[in-house]
């Protein structure tokens, strides 16, 4: 919506999508289709251990309105409404779940050439404010967050955090879990098309003194076909196949083993995502 820095959510974004997205144990099928009145209709089953669920999904697009509405398995009907017309440079996002009064959330977003501000509340009895903002431009900013308990008095949350992008290259450093924690990453894109790239994670937990290691990447095959890979210090090792089947449509096959016990049984996970 601006020339300006990127939401503080988007602060290590890169490296984080490219270690976990995609990366599944599940069996997952997903099934797109439009309407001739504008809806796009997602329908979603996935099978996890012995247990199965599903959900539909609805999306209608007006203008610089959005509306998104999700029936699930359990009998949960979400709906999330986005606005992008109600001020000037903001977005309005007021989400919540039928018949769950406690579930809605409301958040605005304002976007400035220099800066990013987000709100979001809580519309509950109790209510949980997050305030978030960055300061920069898009190639280098900074940011933080918090987050407040208005019944408790105190701060549920507070991180802070910078971000550094280049033409082929990004890199972050987050401290989180109020200061008790700090995360730095560096994603370097092998390709001018972006379709390539290596990862880099550190995470280390100054209460437990604990150290996490992770690298990885993503490698184009050809125009159709994506491999990644991710290790990290504790000896686990993931890997997946993504491939088009036909336009649009796209297979996924990933796993996950344990390197220090063999013994264990690997992890295994298919998605398939149909699109018209």
């Amino acid at each position: 919506m601006s020339k300006g820095p990127a939401l503080f959510s988007d602060i290590g974004k890169k490296a984080k999508d490219l270690l976990t997205k995609e990366y599944s144990s599940d069996q997952k099928l997903t099934v797109s289709t439009y309407s001739g009145a504008g809806v796009a209709l997602t329908s979603t089953a996935v099978k996890k251990g012995g247990l199965s669920t599903g959900d539909l999904a609805a999306q209608y697009k007006h203008k610089s309105s959005i509306i998104d509405v999700k029936l699930d398995t359990e009998s949960n009907i979400a709906t999330t409404l986005t606005f992008t017309d109600i001020l000037p440079s903001t977005k309005t996002i007021a989400s919540f779940k039928l018949f769950d009064y406690n579930s809605g959330k409301l958040e605005v977003q304002y976007f400035h050439d220099h800066a990013t501000l987000t709100t979001a509340i809580s519309l509950n009895q109790s209510p949980v404010v997050d305030i978030s903002a960055t300061i920069g431009t898009p190639s280098i900013y900074f940011g933080a967050e918090a987050g407040y308990d208005t019944t408790s008095g105190s701060f549920t949350k507070y991180t802070a955090g910078i971000n550094v992008t280049r033409s082929d290259s990004s890199a972050s450093v987050i401290f989180g879990d109020k200061g008790d924690s700090i995360r730095a990453s560096y994603v370097h894109h092998l390709d001018q098309f972006k379709k390539s790239a290596a990862v880099g994670e550190i995470t280390r937990k100054f209460s437990t003194n604990e150290n996490t290691f992770t690298v990885g990447g993503s490698f184009a095959v050809d125009h159709l076909t994506q491999v990644k890979a991710k290790l990290n210090n504790h000896g686990k090792l993931g890997a997946l196949l993504q491939h088009e089947v036909i336009p649009k449509s796209v297979l996924t096959v990933s796993g996950e083993i344990d390197t220090k016990a063999l013994d264990k049984h690997p992890k295994f996970g298919l998605a398939i995502a149909l699109k018209p």
